[in-house]
């Protein structure tokens, strides 16, 4: 096939789209994985390593800032040496990496190897989207972003169970070796079905624009990431994070501003785009309550209830399933239904889960767990497509790769926000509820009185206080989680529809 553009729409151009689906999607799921699994392996991490506990946090969150640096670079790379070759070079470092971390000796080498993990693998994301938007025609690009969706939305969810599993069967350097093969599959994959294309080379790279940007994220990354052990502006630290944040995103802003189009490291056509920039504020909605809901539940029933870490994941693992049911479904509705109202009711289905998860009490069954996680995987893969669909709808192809990366950063920087809100809130909340259910307790209540005669009995009642003034807290960031998915849907009316256009070509990714 040569390199001019073929016709997306016809049955017979080669494309083998399958074959290109399977190997990318297995790059992006081990990507999507690798920001979760580690989590439960963390404590025996810790014991390895002869770590600390504040030690042993930063194999999170080395491969957090590593990976939010370097995704914006992702369409300038691709714009230099071509969409193949990164994505090779992207497989092949992270492949390479997971297994510098598996053999890591001390936790120096394994903070090492998770910033190569997060270098590496910050590109998979966003060329995997954009690769599934160039090879299929526009009419397909709901199922397109279905197939996409379950891969990034299931990682995250399925991470913590796989982790348990591998760590409590073999040990926790499995968490990592798991990728060894997989990602061989995806490169050869990859390799031999993606064909390679010249590389475009009309972006310039901006140094100082590509530097303050990457310094804004950085220390937003580490003021969220680390702000509730430190206090967060109690410490030096915090407020140094928080002024290198302000100044150098100033920097970024004002430099962006003054440069032509095409001559800063941000493309700012994007944000002329309303489909696109309603798109990312979505994005950053659904990346905050995903990933806070998913931060809460398993400590709740670790904590509160006694579940066992293998227990809690598989409790929390079938969301999973209804995220996959709703993403088979909407592949097909998308071009068939106005996106608005399938975003709608993916908004409004969510918000009824967390409704349900409000109601929680430290006396639940597994399937009062189990039931309100389903549903909300269903809401969430009602509004993962046509998000995804509705956002690139309007945007022209070469913009693709600036543009999936900067939607990828937006889903990022949403989860870890909303990841930092929620515990912060959950500690404050948990400090108040407590003070306030023991100023009812009082010797003048007689039913108490026994309760405090000793001091075994007075620490026994303070632990049940601290469970529920807990539990009231668990409930009250959920709360938060419900009312903000349900703001956001009169902004739907932002979002216009697609004018229905020929197929367009296909310029990126072909089969040879």
């Amino acid at each position: 096939m040569s390199t001019a553009a073929v016709p997306a729409a016809l049955p017979d151009d080669g494309l083998n789209r399958r074959m290109i689906t399977i190997s990318i999607m297995l790059a992006t799921i081990i990507q999507a994985l690798d920001g979760t699994i580690a989590n439960v392996a963390l404590p025996h991490m810790q014991g390895s390593l002869s770590a600390s506990q504040d030690q042993i946090t930063w194999v999170l969150t080395s491969f957090i800032v590593a990976a939010a640096i370097a995704t914006p670079l992702t369409g300038w790379l691709c714009d230099r040496y071509g969409q193949k070759n990164i994505f090779l070079s992207s497989v092949a470092g992270f492949t390479l990496a997971s297994a510098l971390c598996g053999l890591a000796a001390t936790l120096s080498q394994i903070v090492i190897a998770r910033m190569l993990q997060g270098v590496f693998g910050a590109a998979l994301v966003p060329l995997s989207q954009a690769t599934l938007l160039d090879i299929n025609p526009r009419e397909k690009h709901g199922s397109a972003m279905a197939v996409w969706g379950m891969g990034v939305m299931i990682g995250p969810i399925l991470g913590p169970t796989l982790g348990g599993y591998l760590t409590d069967s073999f040990n926790w350097r499995w968490v990592f070796f798991i990728n060894l093969p997989i990602g061989a599959v995806a490169f050869y994959g990859i390799w031999r079905y993606i064909r390679k294309l010249p590389a475009p080379r009309k972006m310039r790279f901006d140094a100082f624009g590509f530097a303050t940007l990457s310094l804004s994220i950085g220390a937003l990354q580490m003021l969220l990431d680390r702000g509730e052990q430190n206090d967060w502006f109690g410490a030096t630290e915090t407020w140094i994070e928080a002024v290198v944040l302000a100044l150098s995103f100033a920097y970024f802003v004002a430099h962006t501003a003054t440069r032509p189009a095409g001559k800063s490291f941000f493309d700012y056509r994007l944000l002329k785009n309303a489909n696109y920039v309603s798109g990312l504020l979505f994005i950053f909605v659904v990346g905050l309550v995903l990933f806070a809901t998913r931060a809460l539940t398993p400590t709740m029933l670790q904590g509160l209830m006694g579940y066992p870490a293998k227990i809690a994941g598989l409790v929390t693992a079938p969301s999973g399933i209804g995220t996959m049911i709703a993403m088979m479904l909407v592949g097909r509705l998308v071009g068939k239904f106005d996106l608005r109202v399938l975003l709608g009711t993916g908004f409004l289905i969510t918000a009824f889960s967390l409704w349900q998860m409000t109601r929680y009490t430290l006396v639940l069954s597994q399937s009062d767990i189990v039931w309100p996680g389903v549903i909300q995987g269903l809401g969430l893969g009602l509004v993962f497509v046509p998000l995804s669909a509705a956002t690139f709808a309007t945007l022209s192809p070469e913009m693709r790769a600036d543009g999936t990366a900067i939607y990828s950063l937006m889903r990022n920087i949403g989860s870890s926000i909303g990841i930092a809100l929620v515990q912060t809130l959950l500690a404050r909340n948990t400090q108040i509820m407590h003070a306030n259910l023991a100023e009812k307790i009082t010797v003048a209540n007689p039913a108490l009185l026994d309760n405090l005669a000793t001091p075994e009995a007075a620490a026994a009642l303070n632990n049940e206080l601290t469970r529920q003034a807990a539990m009231i807290a668990y409930v009250d960031d959920f709360w938060l989680m419900m009312i903000l998915t349900l703001c956001v849907i009169p902004l739907l009316l932002l979002i216009r529809p697609a004018a229905k256009t020929a197929p367009v070509a296909v310029d990126h990714a072909a089969m040879e």
